[in-house]
């Protein structure tokens, strides 16, 4: 049997080393001595779904971003051939250097010239300017991450080659934002409108056909920045929606690579059985499993509903009967080993929801009772999800959850380009729901999904503490006190049952051993450039 699995590699992120001062960026270019790479060939790689627009900064999915991120190009990003992300490793793209200043409310970037756009036309300062000036001011249709940018109090640029970011409070938590692949740089001479259906980037490839609901195909770009990438022709993304024929396809060789976070342990089980020379990689995805309780609509304006229902959920259980075994248990934050900032497994168990399911079912249904509800008179409620198997595995289990502590609970599933509208609109009751984080920074986290006025902050949840809390950990220069204020939030997100997390997943990402130079990374949103990637065969 020749089946492959990687070593698993700890996450084991940075602390604060960043430095005021000049910072070299390292190049993207930087030579793997390893293998001789060779030139050409069409990568074949899995879609699960239709992407619902090109518009990166519009969407809040991977379906987005895997297959448009090889069109883009970001500032810096997440070193390619690392697995583990951090602001320690991160390479210049856009950006040849970067400093701050030693107060750290001034990044300032060094970019690169002789860059163009996918239409020929000139990158300059003037696009990093327009493209984050449109996110902060909340210039976009849907805006998932204008809250990573509230600190901006401006941007400034000094010729064509220069751009300064100036900040209110100190904040180094935005460099790791920057690199995230949610934060491509747009052309300024596009507008956002025709962003959303005919990308242009600088990036390694060039959009060549789109036909929603079957494939992308993206071609090699000739006047890249990067002297010598790609390597590929080009990469055609495959739609496969059934989740059983995406295994096939990949199992019958149809497919190279597999979608990031597709990979349960079923999958794995089965691609060690029917393509045991596939290699597989565990890499944590920086994903969470969670609930939204709607906390401006009844019922669940009410606080002891949403504690019951998190008290409800025997995560144990889940992780045996959705997961087998791989959920990972955390609050918001990605737990350690992978995460810096997530609590301890001794911390989590302290909290509602994480002790004795038995307990805590009795308490869902005591609080139940004190809100007017029993056998006589059911809470009855819709459970919404977004219509992808890994989504509606956890909300029929939610469902049953439900059930044993007297809440009726019936299903409603709604496609991946409907699904994020109605959660921005807040047309939901309780959902089950998968929130990634594109950034290991607590900020792109808290005050994406839980800063007060956030559009992602889907549950509505905010309070004058918390917003305090959040902007605290934020400008805290200390690496130690950060890490005690991001726990005390972690801690009392979970008590009042904001966005009740439900474990965090890892992924069994699989590719065939011809593939080189694509690392999975602990973090589903930012390995997806492929400039580096090349077929050996």
């Amino acid at each position: 049997m020749h089946f492959h699995i990687r070593r698993e590699v700890i996450f084991k992120a940075a602390g604060a080393a960043l430095v005021a001062g000049a910072m070299l960026a390292v190049l993207a270019s930087a030579p793997r001595p390893a293998e001789a790479q060779k030139y050409g060939g069409v990568l074949k790689a899995m879609l699960r779904e239709n992407w619902p627009s090109m518009s990166i900064h519009e969407e809040a999915t991977i379906s987005a971003v895997w297959p448009l991120m090889p069109v883009y190009s970001n500032l810096v990003l997440p070193d390619p051939a690392r697995p583990t992300e951090s602001a320690d490793h991160l390479v210049g793209e856009l950006a040849e250097s970067w400093s701050w200043s030693k107060d750290f409310r001034k990044l300032t970037f060094k970019l690169r010239r002789g860059v163009t756009w996918h239409d020929g036309k000139p990158f300059t300062s003037t696009d990093v300017k327009t493209t984050f000036d449109t996110v902060r001011n909340g210039k976009l249709k849907l805006n998932p991450r204008k809250g990573w940018y509230e600190n901006v109090a401006s941007i400034d640029t000094a010729g064509d080659y220069e751009v300064v970011f100036n900040l209110k409070k100190p904040e180094p938590g935005l460099l790791t934002m920057l690199a995230s692949g949610y934060s491509p740089v747009y052309p300024a001479h596009v507008s956002t409108q025709d962003m959303r259906t005919h990308a242009v980037g600088t990036g390694p490839f060039m959009i060549k056909t789109v036909r929603p609901d079957e494939e992308l195909v993206v071609v090699r770009n000739p006047n890249y920045f990067v002297k010598g990438r790609p390597y590929l022709d080009g990469i055609d993304f495959i739609e496969i929606k059934e989740r059983s024929a995406r295994t096939a396809a990949l199992v019958a060789n149809q497919l190279d690579i597999a979608f990031p976070g597709e990979g349960t342990s079923q999958i794995r089980d089965q691609l060690m059985k029917d393509a045991p020379a596939i290699v597989l990689s565990k890499v944590a995805q920086s994903v969470n499993v969670n609930l939204l309780l709607n906390t401006q609509k009844p019922p669940f304006n009410d606080l002891r509903l949403r504690q019951a229902v998190n008290l409800a959920m025997d995560r144990e259980t889940l992780n045996k009967t959705v997961y087998q075994g791989v959920l990972m248990p955390g609050g918001a934050m990605l737990p350690q080993p992978y995460g810096e900032f997530g609590l301890s497994e001794s911390d989590l168990r302290k909290l509602p929801g994480w002790g004795d399911p038995a307990k805590d079912k009795a308490e869902a249904r005591k609080l139940l009772a004190e809100a007017g509800y029993g056998p006589n008179h059911p809470l009855t409620v819709t459970v919404s999800t977004r219509a992808i198997a890994i989504y509606v595995d956890v909300a029929i289990w939610v469902i049953d959850q439900l059930k044993q502590v007297g809440i009726e609970a019936t299903l409603a599933q709604f496609e991946t380009g409907v699904w994020h509208p109605k959660l921005a609109r807040r047309e939901y009751e309780i959902a089950t729901n998968l929130t990634g984080i594109g950034s290991s920074d607590p900020d792109a986290n808290l005050f994406e999904n839980f800063a007060c006025g956030s559009q992602r902050n889907y549950t509505d949840y905010c309070t004058k503490e918390m917003q305090a809390l959040i902007e605290k950990q934020s400008e805290e220069p200390n690496p130690a006190r950060r890490l005690e204020l991001v726990h005390e939030i972690d801690r009392k997100l979970q008590v009042d049952a904001a966005r009740p997390i439900l474990g965090h997943l890892v992924d069994f990402y699989a590719e065939w051993p011809y593939v080189k130079g694509l690392v999975p990374h602990h973090n589903v949103y930012n390995y997806g450039r492929m400039q580096d990637v090349w077929l050996d065969k």
